[in-house]
């Protein structure tokens, strides 16, 4: 049987966009004015600046106090009482996180106010501006000169806000409250294996378009055809219908134009002859320019296939093992949240010194740096939202935040050719409620784009009688395209020689992705292969692992846990992990560990 996914968009349906058909969805390759650098902070552990002592939202008050943070008030004389005051306030730096920038804040949850003050002047009358946030954790409220323009919910999603009509010459101000309180129907939800760092962990950026703007697009090989190319392009604001759009690629000598319809959409089919295709070994990429009125857009795409075939994995048609690592989002460079271009491609370059081709992105969608530099240097991805162990399944307003994440990780990723895997979740227990959510969101992922392949990190059992048989017993299986699980047998279940004593017994003809498996080890420490928390130990149980994985026939492809340590309040042995997951095979400070070396040459082989 075959599963193909080449590159299929309906994300014009009424209906299907979220939140606002009138988003502007095509940020990165804009000119812009950024944002980021020092902004003033008042820490906001009781919420005082949003609720009056009575509990009630400021906000919702015709004429909100001017003891409201957001209205940013100055006394008037000497005698006018103000209890706070944004510019006699410390200072953060955007993009980043509290945590690693202020020791005090190390462990904070809560409510952090910032707030950034600039001129702006449009470039045209008529014009559009949006203020576009790459990432806040967790829940954002927005201000704009005292003016609430929006609130956004989820740590990892890019937003933005039209700011238009509030927007000033001179002395604007722009204030957000951030949250990073962990919540039971949050997702993720209160229990996780990393670090919750607060603030404004990515770009801050200033848009400005015409009118009539190009909202997003999608550039891809065309579904029925291995030498034509489908461009959608999507219009926003108002006008858009009948618009002249153009579709420029001067590496396939392609220009054409044509007209938007109604529904401010247009759609090319395009002969692209000697169109050399994205490979991890050879990631070409196109530069392309769309052109509707006085809008322009420029990015670089690659061109590819993805699909399964049996217990195959098809890159352009080719079978291809999935040589891969798992990275967490943080900085290897500062400490803290990976916020840059070198943070990306200081960690893919360690992935591609290890001998990768793929790396899975946990828990949840990364900085977008992340994404283009994989294009660029050949790195396939499995993108994840963080649906993690246990998620309220049995709220509507859960899923519906789920799925908003999933739709905006989609929307930003679905143009780069790294992006192979959709992931729907990691780890997740079976129920019906589960099932049902999950399905859910595996449905709105096919909608929102029909190329590439779905999977999550699913659940697994013993079967029945003699021997320790394992096999994947998870209902999801069904909905999947590639199989995957976690494993850590020799680390949290037995001793490396464990691994000796199982075997798999994998019914569904589908290929298998083992998501994780690793042991912790503190670099530097040492001991025989069976002293825990030793070089030696993990390099032993990743010996013994790969040897009993390899078993698998089906198997084509791993990302073991992980590639640089992390952070963890979960990680508490004194001397050991001292707040720092270890299962890294490089250390925090980059020391690289055995177990390195162990898989490196693994690899090497396949």
């Amino acid at each position: 049987m075959t599963r193909c996914y080449t590159m299929l968009l309906l994300f014009m349906i009424p209906g299907i966009l979220l939140p606002q058909d009138q988003d502007l969805l095509a940020v990165y390759p804009r000119p812009s004015q950024s944002l980021n650098g020092e902004w003033r902070v008042i820490v906001d552990p009781y919420e005082n600046g949003f609720y009056s002592y009575r509990y009630e939202p400021f906000e919702n008050a015709e004429n909100p106090p001017r003891g409201a943070y957001f209205t940013n008030s100055k006394p008037r004389n000497k005698s006018d009482l103000i209890e706070y005051d944004f510019d006699s306030s410390e200072i953060l730096n955007v993009p980043g996180d509290w945590n690693s920038q202020d020791e005090k804040l190390f462990y904070y949850e809560g409510t952090v106010w910032y707030k950034k003050s600039f001129d702006y002047q449009k470039k045209g009358p008529q014009n559009r501006v949006f203020v576009y946030f790459g990432a806040v954790n967790y829940q954002a409220d927005v201000y704009l000169n005292g003016q609430k323009v929006g609130r956004h919910t989820g740590g990892f999603t890019p937003f933005n806000f039209e700011i238009t009509d509030l927007l000033r010459e001179k002395d604007n101000f722009l204030i957000l409250k951030v949250d990073n309180k962990r919540l039971r129907e949050g997702v993720p939800t209160l229990n996780t294996d990393w670090w919750n760092y607060g603030g404004i962990t990515r770009d801050v950026k200033l848009v400005e378009t015409p009118p009539v703007f190009i909202r997003n697009y999608f550039v891809r090989l065309a579904p029925e055809s291995r030498n034509k190319i489908r461009a959608e392009v999507a219009l926003g604001g108002e006008g858009g219908a009948g618009e002249a759009v153009t579709v420029k690629i001067p590496g396939l000598k392609i220009e054409e134009t044509m007209t938007a319809g109604e529904n401010g959409m247009a759609a090319f089919y395009l002969p692209a002859k000697d169109l050399k295709k994205w490979t991890p070994e050879s990631p070409r990429l196109y530069d392309i320019t769309l052109i509707a009125g006085q809008d322009t857009v420029r990015d670089r795409v690659g061109f590819r296939t993805i699909a399964t075939r049996g217990q195959d994995i098809l890159l352009n048609g080719k079978p291809v093992f999935l040589r891969g690592i798992c990275i967490h989002e943080e900085s290897p460079l500062h400490g803290g949240r990976a916020t840059n271009e070198a943070d990306a491609r200081k960690l893919l370059g360690w992935a591609k010194d290890l001998g990768c081709n793929y790396v899975r992105l946990a828990h949840y969608p990364h900085n977008e740096y992340m994404l283009r530099m994989a294009d660029e240097m050949g790195v396939m991805v499995w993108g994840e939202i963080p649906v993690y162990w246990t998620i309220d399944w049995e709220n509507e307003k859960t899923y519906q935040n789920a799925e908003s994440q999933l739709t905006a990780m989609i929307e930003r990723d679905r143009n780069r050719a790294a992006v192979v895997i959709w992931s729907m979740a990691n780890e997740t227990p079976n129920s019906d409620a589960r099932l049902r959510f999950m399905r859910r969101l595996a449905q709105r992922a096919r909608t929102l784009d029909g190329t590439r392949l779905i999977s999550a990190a699913l659940e697994q059992s013993r079967v029945a009688g003699p021997g320790d048989v394992r096999t994947i017993s998870d209902p999801f299986a069904e909905d999947v395209d590639v199989l995957s699980f976690n494993q850590y047998i020799g680390w949290y279940e037995g001793l490396p020689e464990k691994c000796r004593q199982v075997t798999w017994q994998i019914s569904q003809d589908k290929p298998v992705l083992i998501s994780e498996f690793g042991a912790g080890a503190k670099q530097g420490f040492h001991g025989d292969a069976l002293t825990r928390w030793s070089e030696e130990y993990q390099a032993d149980l990743y010996r013994q692992t790969l040897e009993m994985l390899s078993q698998i026939p089906q198997l084509r492809g791993l990302s073991p846990w992980i590639l640089v340590d992390f952070r963890s309040p979960r990680r508490s042995l004194p001397g050991i992990q001292d707040g720092w997951n270890r299962k890294g095979l490089i250390s925090e400070d980059g020391q690289r560990k055995q177990a390195f070396g162990v898989l490196q040459a693994f690899y090497q082989k396949k």
